[in-house]
């Protein structure tokens, strides 16, 4: 890790850009979610005007981490004709995806603002800040968009971002700051002790204290998240909190996992191929269930939907195993190739081997087990469950392709609860349809207004309970649930 969180990260971005302090021509736009909290911290050490620049990725149907496109704020919009072509995305379809990402691109700018009108960047040096950049197909719809109200000068600074897309980014902008450019790189969260996700009640804050900085009684350098980290549970309950939001409620309810826990981190040595897959297991005092956690492809161990999600699960008494199903060179071929991220039989073995792996471990005797699983994970996870049936009792799927378990889907003896998102239409009809094949113990939840990611507001937090009650049911209070799912396959 690099960078402890984004306030880290925002003050040592900031300590780059020194040239730009006290400035009455620069701005600072963060992109939401993520990098807002770090453009807060730059706009503060600059003495700088703080706004947002929305910009969002295009998803490919069912793999919505490949970004196929992305579009930002003033109509534009960025298309990768090669990949469109490469996995057959019809004309309509891009679309149809388009004008719904449009929405929440608009969403999002209302209720940021509020009735507050966007800054004037025109003739203005500005500063484009996000908390990393992977492809960059999103910082580049973002600039594009905002080359188009004509300011003097575009800066983009961003804490970390592989070194071909800097290389590639550097010739758009006026100036490039990144501290950190590794040639090897997996994800944004892999640089980042704590990468939790950011809601749109604390963005909507930020903007309002960089605004009228007179009426926090915070310091500027310690943005919503961290006074949620620092109260006391014990002086200062979590449902008391006067103003919170319920998602920093339930955040400052759940055991970090730095300082609160008994997690221990491990490698995994695995068998297949002699490969290690490195990850994170945490157990809570007196757990009696532990869940992995089967990832899609360009996703792993630092997602922060799945890391939000096992912190639920913890704070519920279960336990959680995130690991990265792929090696990262694995991850940086697959994400030319793609050849990897739709290889169920070759993701459910990696699953089995963790699986395998982990019950040999002293400290998981008697301990019962359960997948979640993401996208194509959740297909990985039922191919596995359905060929390890003595050892997986409960499944979870969000957004997930079960469909893609094919012919296992009629094996899987484990109670399975799908949840897909109300508005992520196409995913919808495959989980149907995989529902239809189970012959376990199962459950369709669809999740209203909710797209693929469960970004919209409270959808993560409506998957993260609907998992906890599963996992609770069939892992922590196993005997009744599991007579009663005997008697349904009777």
């Amino acid at each position: 890790m690099f960078f402890e969180n984004r306030v880290d990260a925002g003050e040592k971005l900031a300590s780059r850009l020194g040239a730009y302090a006290d400035r009455k021509d620069v701005i600072v736009l963060g992109i939401p979610r993520g990098g807002v909290p770090v453009a807060f911290e730059v706009a503060a050490a600059l003495g700088a005007l703080l706004d947002v620049f929305v910009s969002r990725k295009l998803g490919v149907p069912g793999q919505e981490e490949l970004a196929f496109g992305a579009i930002a704020s003033g109509g534009v919009r960025i298309l990768d004709r090669e990949l469109i072509e490469a996995v057959g995305i019809r004309h309509a379809e891009v679309e149809r995806i388009t004008a719904n990402v449009r929405k929440e691109l608009e969403r999002r700018e209302k209720l940021y603002r509020g009735s507050r009108q966007p800054l004037v960047v025109q003739g203005k040096t500005v500063i484009l800040v996000d908390d990393g950049i992977a492809t960059g197909s999103s910082m580049r719809a973002a600039i594009e968009g905002l080359r188009q109200m004509k300011p003097a000068r575009v800066v983009v600074a961003v804490p970390v971002a592989p070194l071909d897309t800097c290389n590639q980014l550097r010739s758009k902008v006026d100036e490039l700051i990144c501290p950190y450019q590794p040639e090897t790189f997996y994800a944004i969260g892999q640089f980042y002790d704590d990468f939790r996700q950011v809601s749109d009640e604390e963005v909507t804050e930020l903007l309002r204290r960089a605004a009228r900085p007179a009426e926090s009684p915070a310091s500027p350098s310690a943005p919503v998240t961290d006074i949620v980290e620092e109260a006391s549970l014990e002086s200062f309950p979590a449902s008391d909190a006067p103003g919170w939001t319920q998602t920093q409620k339930e955040s400052a309810m759940i055991p970090d996992r730095k300082s609160k826990t008994n997690g221990i981190e491990v490698e995994i040595g695995m068998d297949a191929g002699r490969v290690v897959l490195e990850g994170i297991l945490e157990l809570p005092q007196d757990t009696r269930g532990v869940v992995l956690f089967a990832h899609g492809s360009g996703s792993g161990r630092h997602s922060p939907r799945n890391q939000y999600v096992a912190r639920t699960l913890r704070s519920a008494g279960i336990g959680t195993l995130l690991f990265d199903l792929l090696t990262r060179e694995e991850e940086l071929k697959d994400q030319v190739t793609a050849e990897l991220r739709f290889d169920i039989p070759f993701l459910a073995n990696r699953l089995k081997d963790a699986t395998r792996w982990l019950m040999l471990r002293p400290e998981m005797k008697g301990m019962r087990l359960g997948y979640f699983g993401a996208s194509t994970g959740a297909a990985a996870a039922l191919v596995a469950a359905a060929e390890l049936p003595n050892m997986v009792e409960a499944i979870v799927s969000r957004g997930g392709r079960p469909d893609l378990a094919g012919k296992a889907l009629p094996a899987v003896a484990a109670p399975t609860l799908l949840i897909v998102g109300g508005d992520d239409e196409p995913v919808i009809g495959m989980n149907q349809d995989a529902l239809a094949e189970l012959r376990c113990e199962k459950k369709l939840v669809i999740v209203p207004g909710a797209t693929h990611l469960f970004e919209e507001p409270g959808t993560l937090e409506e998957v993260a309970r609907l998992a906890a009650e599963w996992f609770t049911q069939y892992l922590v209070q196993p005997s009744h649930a599991r007579a009663q799912a005997a008697k349904g396959r009777e």
